[in-house]
């Protein structure tokens, strides 16, 4: 660990491991005389302040750092941001249970959390500073929850003689700033939640689908396939194994869901489906089957056959037919489109899968689910693309690739259900989502109880941006999504 000087006490955010041991148990070690366990216990922990307990000695060391060392402050430091409610604290405790540290860290907007978060108020008791590593030990602590409550974006003012510390913790320089008379410098930590997702889920499809085109000229990359010499689209996907086998029903009903949503994007009417199961029994199968069934029932369309294979391990796969005279294409878009994303914001986190897949298409009507799949098909965008597993902001360099250039994200314009967190909505699987392309002013989608907004645009270049209130941009994906190419 990096030894900490005096002045490392600042305004703004320098983490240990969070330790689960207290002082209650080294007592009981010391009473036991096991002084070589003792010996081996965390000299500190990390926890949330929750109460003044832990809060007053948190200010008192602030006040000592801040206000009386280094005469930053007169007479407090404190600022609108301990009033704060969404403000998290956390501190340090030593074997003793005596607070010698702590950071705060929130929402950096008094508005709605978007994703912006801040860490700042960083301070080491004068005796612990030093080769414990307390200090590091908070800002590591700070960044993993900051990233667990959704944050995209996670910023601090470091005074500017502990830059250093702060790169080697991973954080980037941003720009010198002055706070309270003193230099400081802005620092990023990169958050690469986005980007990590979306290679893991798309980077492997253009090396192993070189020399296919799967879609045809035009089409690569789209979520259907026109079948040449027709009006019909095809799609097909398979659900997860691991989702088949310990959720089939909740199988069942997205691969009819999934199914769909490609032919919605392609402008495409469904007209039928094709399921291929594989069951470890009849009696599961039965159950994947019967939550196929009611998605089949609930958006109207047909199950025209299949094939069913017990006693192997679960799979399911099924293929949609849908028609259009006009398909849409996933590529289509050029720079100066304005990217609109329509999302069904109702329904909730489906049971099991909190902050990966958001559950509305089961609480809909029927004419609600058509009235959405219809959308693109009377709209008919310069480009479509439904939200699949790379998430909002992967799906949308999928598009943006596919169509030769770059896209920027408009994060406080972009429609979000209010109990989703900005990290867990852009990286989820909805139940219904459209990113779409096309020239400034057309008319949004008509999706009956979707919600659309115009949330970004195409730009020149490669990968997609966040563009923040302040009219900052961040990074979210660096590069080509899939390796496809253009479509």
């Amino acid at each position: 660990m990096s030894t900490i000087p005096a002045p490392y006490a600042q305004t703004g955010l320098d983490g240990g491991v969070l330790a689960p041991t207290g002082p209650a148990l080294g007592d009981i070690l010391a009473l036991l005389g096991d002084r070589s366990t003792l010996a081996r216990q965390p000299r500190f922990r990390i926890e949330e302040a929750d109460g003044p307990a832990a809060l007053d000695p948190y200010r008192r060391l602030r006040r000592q750092a801040f206000v009386e060392e280094q005469g930053l402050f007169d007479g407090h430091d404190l600022d609108d941001r301990d009033d704060d409610p969404r403000t998290l604290v956390l501190v340090a405790r030593d074997r003793d249970g005596c607070v010698v540290g702590g950071v705060r860290l929130g929402p950096a907007d008094d508005g709605p959390d978007i994703g912006w978060w801040t860490g700042g108020r960083l301070v080491v008791a004068r005796h612990a500073r030093g080769p414990q590593g307390i200090g590091a030990a908070l800002v590591r602590a700070a960044c993993a929850r900051a990233e667990s409550e959704g944050a995209l974006r996670f910023e601090a003012t470091v005074q500017a003689c502990n830059e250093p510390l702060f790169q080697r913790l991973g954080w980037r320089r941003v720009r010198p700033v002055t706070v309270a008379g003193s230099p400081h410098v802005l620092m990023r930590r990169p958050i690469g939640r986005i980007g990590a997702q979306a290679s893991a889920t798309k980077a492997a499809l253009g090396p192993l689908l070189a020399g296919l085109a799967p879609g045809g000229s035009g089409f690569v990359g789209d979520d259907g396939a026109p079948v040449p010499g027709s009006d019909l689209v095809a799609a097909c996907d398979a659900i997860v194994p691991s989702m088949v086998e310990r959720d089939p029903e909740w199988a069942g009903w997205c691969s009819v869901l999934v199914n769909v949503n490609d032919l919605s994007a392609m402008g495409a009417t469904p007209v039928g489906l094709l399921d291929a199961l594989g069951a470890p029994d009849a009696s599961h199968a039965a159950r994947v089957l019967a939550g196929l069934r009611r998605a089949a029932v609930a958006y109207g369309i047909p199950v025209l056959g299949g094939h069913t294979q017990l006693g192997v391990p679960a799979a399911l796969s099924v293929t949609a037919l849908g028609r259009t005279g006009h398909p849409v294409p996933g590529g289509g878009g050029r720079p100066g489109h304005q990217v609109r994303l329509t999302a069904d914001l109702g329904g909730g986190w489906r049971s099991g899968y909190r902050g990966r897949q958001w559950d509305s298409t089961t609480r809909r009507r029927t004419d609600e689910l058509r009235a959405m799949l219809g959308a693109v098909g009377a709209a008919r965008p310069a480009a479509a693309k439904d939200v699949s597993m790379a998430g909002i902001a992967g799906t949308l360099g999928m598009l943006a690739e596919a169509s030769g250039c770059a896209a920027v994200l408009d994060i406080a314009a972009m429609p979000r259900p209010q109990d989703a967190a900005m990290g867990d909505w852009l990286t989820c699987f909805p139940g219904f989502a459209m990113l779409t392309a096309d020239i400034p002013g057309r008319a949004p989608l008509p999706a009956g109880p979707a919600t659309g907004a115009v949330c970004g645009e195409l730009v020149s270049g490669q990968g997609v941006g966040l563009r923040w209130p302040d009219g900052e941009i961040t990074e979210a994906v660096t590069g080509p999504v899939t390796g496809m190419g253009t479509a």
